[in-house]
């Protein structure tokens, strides 16, 4: 493997060497739970799903880490506005999101750190940082002081002058300066006193920039590979967490990496803007595996735009993949052939990840299938079947994967549709035996006007279903 990827901070494709071989550590920022997940959301979870999977066929040892932040000033107002305990609505959409990364075949991580599971942690690197000059507390708040840090803004670019006031707490009458932001929060009349924890400094909870560094420390230590998240997390968010981390005396992310957004209507996919399409919802029109390809086939530091039309349109494309996967198997056996990838798959996967020209190189490899297929050489249907599903593992999109067999009340339904469908082409072949055409094409334009594909072969009658 010669991977390069795109490190945001030195703002060019670079050559991954981990920090130790054979193992790469990654650290990416899950969502603040305070409502239900919409897809760009997941987006993030994808890409670097993607990564990931792409390192462990490399050979490398992967730990993973995604945390989830269920204490934050949007949790308490929208709990507090729904009459629940803030820690009830923040699991229970935690509980939303857990299922949208299963739903779309995101492997679990190696580590899931909740941040109020690591109260002990960020008071220790307070303390750290307060020892060494760089943060101050202040009537039960504790801030960093970003002049302290002279490297600060170096992660985005910026220069600290050019910089406007941090936005992250009520007052700023305590501040050296207007851009130091709140690693800690007193606790403030009316709010529940569930939500705060003892310190040194006061009774308050944890400012949202603390809680990444203290997770990253305890489970990937000082000094790790790839910090990951999307393109909207790197200020103030991804600055403030390296400038505090390092601050310390950690040297932090070795890579950074940014995913573009899915906008709508051209605007950013956004729970305060209103202009969200939530997965759950989504996955009614399209098969999860569709969204899932929908989501990675353009790279992943691009913008997807996210229209009905560009849905559907994904969700075909998938399904010629799948198609030529389902007859490939049916004839040849689903584990024939080698589990090979292609040199423009590699090759794409080595450059940034490049799934576009991947996708592109697995569509070259499935047209030659169906005309290994045509041709009936097994031996070239096998070759292509083989090394279309390693690729499409790789993916997280191989059809045959048990993630995408249904199950429960689903897997009932697929049941009695397959008996049914099975029951219509045992009666158009009688019709046909007995050539009753007439029967045999209604029978067919039937199904057909159903959604249900029929093929002809050689090994008798195949359907699929195209919508």
């Amino acid at each position: 493997m010669s991977l390069r990827l795109y490190d945001t901070a030195a703002r060019a494709v670079r050559d991954f060497t981990p920090l130790r071989p054979g193992r790469a550590s990654v650290y990416v920022c899950g969502l603040t739970v305070q409502g239900r997940p919409h897809i760009g959301h997941v987006r993030a979870a994808l890409a670097f799903d993607v990564l990931r999977r792409w390192l462990t066929v490399g050979g490398f040892d992967v730990t993973y880490v995604r945390n989830v932040t269920d204490i934050d000033d949007k949790i308490l107002a929208k709990a507090d506005a729904n009459g629940v305990p803030w820690w009830a609505w923040a699991y229970e959409n935690e509980r939303a999101c857990t299922l949208a990364y299963d739903v779309l075949g995101v492997l679990p991580p190696t580590y899931e750190p909740r941040a109020t599971g690591h109260i002990p942690e960020m008071i220790a690197l307070m303390q750290r940082l307060i020892d060494g000059g760089h943060a101050y507390a202040a009537d039960g708040d504790v801030y960093f002081d970003v002049r302290s840090f002279p490297a600060y803004g170096e992660l985005t670019g910026q220069k600290l002058d050019d910089l406007q006031p941090a936005a992250d707490t009520d007052t700023d009458d305590r501040k050296h300066d207007l851009r130091d932001f709140a690693l800690w929060k007193a606790h403030k009349d009316g709010e529940p006193e569930t939500a705060s924890w003892d310190t040194p400094w006061g009774r308050g909870r944890p400012g949202w920039h603390l809680e990444c560094s203290a997770m990253v420390g305890k489970y990937l230590g000082a000094e790790f590979d790839i910090h990951g998240g999307g393109l909207d997390l790197r200020f103030p968010h991804h600055e403030n967490e390296q400038a505090q981390s390092r601050a310390a005396g950690d040297a932090f992310a070795r890579y950074w990496m940014h995913n573009g957004w899915v906008t709508l209507g051209g605007e950013k996919m956004s729970k305060s803007m209103g202009n969200t399409a939530l997965v759950d919802e989504v996955v009614q029109r399209v098969r999860p595996v569709e969204l899932r390809y929908y989501l990675i086939a353009p790279h992943y530091r691009s913008t997807i735009e996210f229209t009905d039309a560009a849905l559907e349109e994904a969700a075909t494309a998938y399904r010629r993949i799948e198609s030529f996967v389902r007859r490939a198997a049916e004839r040849v056996g689903a584990e024939a052939g080698s589990a090979v990838v292609c040199a423009e798959f590699s090759a794409a996967m080595d450059d940034d990840l490049g799934t576009p020209a991947a996708i592109a190189a697995i569509h070259d490899a499935v047209r030659e299938g169906n005309t290994a297929l045509a041709d009936g050489d097994d031996a070239l249907i096998a070759g292509s079947l083989g090394s279309v599903r390693t690729m499409l593992g790789v993916l997280g999109l191989d059809p045959l994967d048990p993630q995408w067999a249904t199950g429960g009340s689903d897997q009932q339904l697929t049941s009695v549709t397959d008996g049914l469908v099975s029951l219509a082409l045992q009666q158009r072949q009688a019709a046909r035996a007995r050539k009753d055409f007439a029967a045999a094409d209604a029978i067919r334009d039937q199904l057909t006007s159903l959604g249900v594909s029929v093929e002809d072969t050689p090994q008798g009658p195949r359907w699929e279903l195209t919508r």
